[in-house]
């Protein structure tokens, strides 16, 4: 039963508590996370880990006046805990509660929105300089982890903080993992810093007995701070950060408050750039999340008490998707997979598993992964590279100067397209489908379920000459719609589910599932519909459009994602010179709150409800 964490209301409490009080607050925040994320889902490992570094910061800083950068965010569960909104986390991640991410417009404590990698100090360099040039003296932080330091924007902002010089703090959240366990050279240099028990040791005496010379000449000081430092290059990969400009803290206990109080304080006293590495645990002090981490990094809600995870109903996209890679990677040696530090969540963990060799996670690190396929395609492999939809806009630049403008046969499987829910307005995948329909020589397909899904993959890895984009959302891949198997997938071809004359629904994946149903009810009331499949959203099949551009007074348009540049900007080319009412039913231009995907999809009106709602206010105000 908590005790300290019912009397403390906000941050400054901590400023008065002990080193031992502090301690058992953190055990107190500790358990009410899994409290909070067991009955709502939410990030877990993640969060676990930070929580004593979280006290120490706020032990020793004030978030109202100081600015606190948190890199993703997805740690930030006991800072809000402990900045006053203990009581709202009970509907973490739901419709009227907090968001899983920092947010500046939910409390003064959130410095800067949150929720991609490798962001943090870049923003944190920039509040530091305002800081300067409005004359201020708060602290600037970023937190940043270890995973997150394989994104390549992290570099850029140091290069930069090294060369302005400002007063700016990182710390470094050294756990070994981003989701999963992390990748490459980075990681490596780490991990020679965290398991090199001597060191310290060889340090600290290389120190004393460089300072124990006697008074000598400018010479010989000069030679020592030489021999000093070619030591330090050989024994402390510390250097890769002192020789982009920050004074180097560290490693240390992360979960030591005490010691990284003291850490704080003594980056404020040295001023310029500190980096304070911080050595912390994924998943501390739930056994569940410390043995598996990857699988409680990002977690649906569970039993607190053993950790079982609630079912959920059915294969998503995802799994059919993991299965399908695998059979066409059986018998074709050329298909290779890529995941920028997601196998789990974009089910290529059973790919990896199976053909370790032609498995490629290449950590945070979006943009060098598109590349990256545009040169194994080139050079005569076909890459399947599986991303979140969010996290796909992050390579806009890759995908349109290195795939698409020379043409490449890359596929980009799309996970987590429209509404994802829970994670809210920083992983919505709004933007995709415009990204990719302006790219040239491009496939754009959305698959209505799993059958549809695979055939289109089998397609793109098979008998595709360019680059491919397949986009899917987050949930069942079970289809309502169709009555019976779909066939060879063939592109720019749509597939009419049903025919009406009041009204037609032209509609890109699942989408049309749930048109059917509003067709049915719709039905019922004596108004007739049509729905039409897409399922090829470049090349579109233009004449099936046109055919029902021309047949219906009334056409709504419904897509999991913004209408300028998606399926209605499509299809209101097509409509040109016709008398015809085209209405959208989209993804608005503006951030979508975090709450359950169904609930979310319902307030946009993208659910079959919603659908028969836009339908019979078209008809009937059409005086039908």
């Amino acid at each position: 039963m908590a005790c300290i964490l019912d009397r403390v209301n906000g941050h400054k409490d901590l400023a008065a508590m002990d080193d031992a009080g502090l301690k058992a607050l953190a055990d107190e925040v500790r358990s009410y996370i899994i409290e909070c994320v067991a009955a709502n889902g939410g990030h877990l490992a993640s969060n676990l880990g930070t929580v004593e570094l979280t006290v120490a910061l706020l032990a020793e800083l004030d978030p109202e006046v100081d600015r606190i950068v948190w890199d993703v965010g997805h740690q930030s569960y006991a800072m809000k805990i402990l900045t006053g909104r203990r009581q709202a986390m009970r509907k973490l991640r739901q419709e009227g509660g907090p968001s899983g991410f920092p947010n500046m417009k939910e409390s003064r404590s959130d410095s800067f929105g949150t929720g991609h990698s490798s962001t943090s100090i870049s923003a944190a360099l920039g509040l530091a300089v305002s800081r300067r040039l409005k004359g201020a003296g708060h602290a600037v932080v970023a937190v940043i982890g270890d995973g997150a330091m394989t994104g390549g924007m992290a570099y850029e902002a140091m290069n930069n903080a090294g060369a302005l010089k400002e007063d700016l703090i990182v710390i470094l959240n050294d756990n070994e993992q981003a989701i999963a366990r992390n990748v490459g050279s980075i990681s490596e240099v780490l991990e020679r810093i965290r398991f090199s028990p001597a060191r310290r040791k060889i340090e600290n005496g290389l120190k004393q007995m460089l300072s124990g010379i006697p008074v000598i000449g400018e010479k010989a000081r000069q030679a020592g701070h030489v021999i000093k430092r070619s030591l330090k290059g050989l024994l402390l990969p510390k250097m890769l950060f002192e020789d982009l400009g920050f004074t180097y803290i560290g490693p240390l206990d992360g979960h030591d408050i005490k010691m990284m109080r003291n850490a704080v304080r003594d980056a404020r006293k040295l001023g310029g750039p500190v980096l304070i590495h911080a050595v912390t645990k994924k998943g501390r002090g739930y056994a569940p999340a410390e043995s598996d981490p990857d699988s409680y990094h990002g977690t649906g809600p569970f039993d607190p008490s053993t950790g079982i995870k609630r079912k959920g109903n059915g294969d998503g996209f995802t799994d059919v998707f993991s299965r399908k890679l695998v059979d066409l990677a059986e018998r074709d040696p050329r298909i290779v997979a890529i995941t920028a530090a997601m196998p789990a969540g974009t089910g290529l963990s059973a790919f990896a598993g199976r053909f370790p060799g032609r498995y490629f996670d290449v950590g945070i690190a979006e943009q060098h992964s598109l590349t990256f396929a545009a040169g194994l395609a080139a050079g005569g492999l076909v890459p399947v590279v599986a991303l979140y939809s969010t996290f796909l806009q992050r390579a806009y630049d890759q995908m349109l100067h290195d795939i698409a403008l020379q043409g490449l046969h890359v596929v980009i499987a799309v996970d987590r397209a429209g509404i994802v829910g829970e994670d809210g307005a920083t992983h919505q995948g709004t933007y995709d489908m415009s990204m990719a329909l302006s790219a040239p020589g491009f496939t754009v397909l959305a698959p209505m379920d799993g059958e549809e899904l695979e055939a289109m993959l089998e397609w793109a890895a098979e008998e595709a000459s360019g680059p491919v984009m397949i986009r899917y959302p987050k949930g069942n891949s079970v289809s309502f719609a169709r009555k019976g198997p779909c066939g060879p997938f063939v592109p720019g071809k749509a597939e009419v589910l049903r025919y009406g004359k009041d009204v037609a629904l032209i509609c890109e994946g699942p989408s049309a599932s749930e048109a059917m149903k509003a067709a049915s009810a719709l039905e019922r009331e004596g108004i007739s519909a049509t729905v039409m499949n897409v399922r090829s959203l470049k090349p579109m099949d233009e004449d099936a459009i046109r055919e029902a551009l021309c047949g219906h007074r009334n056409v709504i348009t419904v897509e999991e994602g913004v209408a300028r540049g998606g399926l209605y900007s499509g299809v209101m080319l097509l409509s040109k010179g016709l008398a015809v009412n085209v209405r959208p039913l989209s993804i608005p231009e503006r951030p979508i709150r975090h709450g359950r995907r169904t609930d979310v999809l319902g307030k946009l009106g993208l659910d079959a409800e919603g659908i028969a709602a836009a339908a019979r206010d078209m008809v009937v105000g059409d005086g039908n």
